[in-house]
């Protein structure tokens, strides 16, 4: 289906028409307007909602992702070319559900070395591979200890990992010191992503 055609369909199922671009008339200047709130909202799971209703649609979802911005003070905003409007987000925008392990190193060098890249299957099928432009982050509760680990997809837009991956993400973990610190972490793309303090060794007990 054509922009066009989807727009035509939005429109008609009422689905903020305003988010989809439009094209701006030659030689007019492009002034962006702010349309308030579009009544939309993105769930913890990556669902879609308009007006409380799930939008069912996989590629009306997709066409609103790809002009979804985040401004500095961490609200989030469809944006086209002429115009934008607010969304709310209950955690991360995107939910990462599947991972990829392979070699990454260069096949041409001398003596290539093993190098780990981990890619990354978002629920709206996005693919990024965790490196120093998309780095893997672990928020850890201060109390409960849980942790909420996320991989930037586009600048400002991050992917809630999910607790599958996040569980195969753990299995490759191993400990590194960094600036001091005994830290559990991933290699991906020659950057160590952190996951978690590393524990401690076992103490034996004095004789």
């Amino acid at each position: 289906m054509s922009q066009g055609q989807q727009t035509e369909h939005a429109t008609r199922a009422g689905v903020i028409p305003a988010a989809i671009p439009r094209a701006a008339r030659p030689g007019m200047p492009r002034l962006v307007a702010e349309c308030g709130s579009f009544s939309m909202r993105i769930g913890r799971d990556g669902t879609w909602y308009y007006r409380g209703s799930p939008i069912g649609r996989k590629e009306l979802v997709c066409l609103f992702a790809s002009v979804l911005k985040r401004e500095a003070d961490g609200s989030y905003w469809l944006e086209t070319p002429v115009e934008r409007g607010r969304i709310e987000v209950d955690d991360a925008p995107f939910v990462a559900v599947e991972m990829w392990w392979r070699n990454c190193a260069d096949p041409f060098s001398p003596s290539p070395e093993p190098r780990q890249c981990l890619t990354f299957r978002t629920n709206l099928d996005e693919m990024v591979t965790a490196d120093s432009q998309h780095p893997i982050r672990v928020a850890i509760d201060p109390k409960s200890r849980e942790p909420r680990p996320y991989i930037t997809i586009r600048p400002g837009l991050e992917a809630r990992i999910n607790r599958a991956v996040f569980y195969e993400l753990v299995a490759l973990a191993e400990p590194e010191t960094i600036d001091g610190r005994s830290l559990l972490g991933v290699w991906s793309e020659g950057v160590f992503f952190p996951i978690d303090e590393a524990p401690e060794a076992p103490r034996l007990a004095a004789e």
